[in-house]
């Protein structure tokens, strides 16, 4: 191969590696699509259903029923450990409308199982290690509920 050829190549090389860099680069950085009817209804089945996040971030009627007019705005934790836990928390945080967390912040909390800014979670709190499609869903079910209004 002459140096004409080579240099040709070269080129071709970097024109083809800059547009593969520059097509994954929009991928990562480009803003999501709305969220579907279905992937909220996803978030939907994975919060009530699977995740049960109602049971703590719902408030009670005096009968123990959740109170379904405040439907996942934070709660006093009815449950209590066996055995003292010092960090135990004593509220579980309002989810309706995500008022306290950004969206990137609520992934940290679902896929890595880390507090927003990368503390522990406070006990009962699970920890989760979610697949980033099941966090966005939850997210959107989340986001798509009334927050509370003062």
């Amino acid at each position: 191969m002459g140096p004409s050829r080579t240099i040709l190549f070269a080129c071709l090389f970097l024109v083809t590696f800059s547009i593969a860099v520059s097509l994954q680069a929009q991928k990562r950085f480009a803003l999501p699509a709305p969220p579907t009817k279905n992937e909220i209804e996803r978030g939907r089945y994975l919060v009530e259903e699977i995740a049960k996040c109602t049971e703590c971030h719902t408030p009670r009627k005096a009968n123990g029923e959740l109170d379904g007019q405040a439907w996942l705005r934070g709660a006093p934790i009815w449950i209590r450990p066996v055995a003292n836990i010092s960090n135990w928390a004593d509220r579980a945080p309002a989810l309706a409308g995500l008022p306290s967390l950004t969206e990137e912040q609520a992934e940290k909390v679902l896929e890595n199982g880390t507090g927003p800014n990368g503390e522990e979670l406070r006990p009962p709190m699970h920890i989760y290690h979610m697949a980033p499609a099941d966090a966005r869903a939850i997210i959107a079910y989340l986001k798509a509920l009334p927050a509370e209004v003062h």
